[in-house]
């Protein structure tokens, strides 16, 4: 016969995209980010960019070569680790911290936890709060634009600390990314680009970037600050667009997306209004990171053909 009727377990639903296919789009979507911090910063950008993901790689290689299991570099998922982990630091790092950030990333949340699929955390997000935990000092000498004498590094407020003395002037620097901070949070209509590419190419879906920025704004004038200023500084948009969606770390449900999205808006901005720290992106990232399975858990879609039990005890 030259058809079969085929019978295979669920699910049903296939498609051509594999892993490698969308972390190169997501590669893709990152390349104008880095093309703008090389510009903005000068050849520092490449080479932290470079040495970062060259590290993500390795060890993940290495760690999957000394357990014995399958090399699974060829799925680019440790090269958008990479990439995310270089966008969260400022170009004047010296080369060993990000190998470090690297490695707990890599070895640490991903690995140690059975690779992709398994981790309870955005890997990049937990390297990046590492490393500002640990060297600190560094993490915060923000590197300024390059200017023809060579780059200015000093340890200062980036725009969102420096919020309240930024006006609508301001808006086309924030745009252009023409200010001091760190390598992915300061091109925004880069960082925009990218994540509509995305969003086009439905590769994320806008659910929880929607969810995140509206919230942002919406509480942004509740607090009587700026929501341009707020949306457009800090690490908010790479966030929201490259970090918040990981397909392991975030809700599949629609409503999960949601509630995941507007929880984040909520916690960045009870840091950035209340904490002691002007940026919240990372550690709201996390915490909602941890709380996933429960989103997932309290907003899933009954099954079909399964009966609601009553209180009573009787089904409906």
């Amino acid at each position: 016969m030259a058809n079969k009727l085929i019978v295979t377990a669920a699910p049903h639903i296939t498609s051509a995209d594999t892993t490698a296919k969308i972390m190169q789009r997501v590669c893709l979507a990152l390349a104008p980010t880095l093309v703008a911090s090389v510009l903005i910063f000068g050849m520092n950008a490449l080479i932290l960019t470079a040495i970062t993901v060259a590290a993500c790689v390795f060890f993940e290689w290495g760690y999957c070569k000394l357990m014995g299991r399958e090399n699974p570099t060829g799925d680019f998922s440790a090269v958008v680790t990479g990439l995310l982990l270089a966008f969260n630091l400022p170009a004047s790092m010296p080369w060993w911290m990000p190998v470090v950030g690297a490695f707990i990333a890599i070895v640490i949340i991903k690995q140690l936890f059975g690779g992709l699929g398994y981790n309870f955390a955005n890997p990049a997000i937990v390297g990046r709060i590492a490393l500002a935990l640990g060297f600190t000092g560094k993490m915060t000498s923000y590197v300024f634009p390059q200017a023809p004498e060579g780059l200015d590094v000093l340890a200062s407020a980036t725009p969102l600390a420096a919020a309240g003395e930024l006006g609508s002037n301001s808006y086309v620097t924030l745009l252009l990314g023409t200010h001091g901070g760190v390598l992915g949070e300061t091109c925004a209509i880069t960082i925009l680009v990218g994540g509509l590419y995305l969003i086009a190419t439905k590769v994320i879906s806008p659910m929880i970037p929607v969810a995140y920025l509206g919230s942002v704004a919406v509480l942004s004038l509740c607090f009587g600050m700026d929501p341009v200023v707020q949306l457009l500084s800090g690490g908010l948009l790479l966030g929201a667009f490259f970090m918040a969606t990981d397909y392991v770390t975030s809700p599949t449900t629609d409503k999960g997306k949601l509630v995941f999205g507007v929880c984040l808006g909520l916690i960045t901005m009870l840091i950035r209004r209340f904490g002691s720290m002007a940026e919240g992106v990372s550690f709201s990232i996390l915490l909602m990171n941890l709380l996933v399975p429960y989103i997932d858990m309290l907003t899933r879609q009954d099954k079909l053909g399964i009966a609601k039990v009553k209180k009573g005890g009787e089904a409906k």
